[in-house]
């Protein structure tokens, strides 16, 4: 199976960089890993709902130009389905079942996701009501995914 992450921004401690590096280094045994980092756009602290649209806007175009049809694409939205780690892995065991290769994660940047990406996504994915720094939640989306192929495979993994 194919994994790819296109997450809007960069990381930029050291130590969340470890840790991506670590999950991509265990999963690696289980598929193969893309990470896509897009340019974020900056916005003044106190931006207009205009330019905040116009920011996830542009954003929003940097994304699908990573974006392939036959590929399944998944959101993380704070409004999206919340799953426990067996259910998140089964839906990503499905997919390889219904011979659906390649799953893509967006993580979008501070402000959201374009409507045009929202749209076009076919699993809405939340990790929690509660927001979390898009650095940080790039190694929790790989740590459950990760979980999720252990699951997969009935292997053990430490809780």
């Amino acid at each position: 199976m194919n994994i790819r992450i296109i997450a809007v921004g960069k990381i930029k401690e050291k130590y969340l960089t470890q840790a991506i590096l670590e999950y991509t280094k265990r999963l690696s045994a289980y598929c193969r890993l893309e990470i896509i980092e897009v340019k974020d756009e900056k916005i003044p602290e106190n931006a207009s709902e205009a330019q905040r649209r116009k920011a996830v806007e542009i954003e929003g175009g940097r994304i699908l130009s990573y974006l392939k049809d036959e590929e399944i694409l998944a959101t993380l939205e704070i409004q999206g389905d919340q799953l426990d780690s067996p259910t998140f892995a089964r839906k990503i065991e499905n997919y390889g079942i219904q011979g659906k290769s390649q799953i893509t994660f967006v993580i979008g940047g501070s402000i959201g996701l374009s409507p045009e990406i929202t749209s076009r996504s076919k699993w809405k994915c939340s990790f929690s009501k509660m927001t979390f720094p898009h650095q940080l939640f790039r190694v929790m989306l790989l740590e459950q995914i990760y979980r999720s192929f252990k699951i997969i495979r009935g292997e053990t993994y430490h809780k």
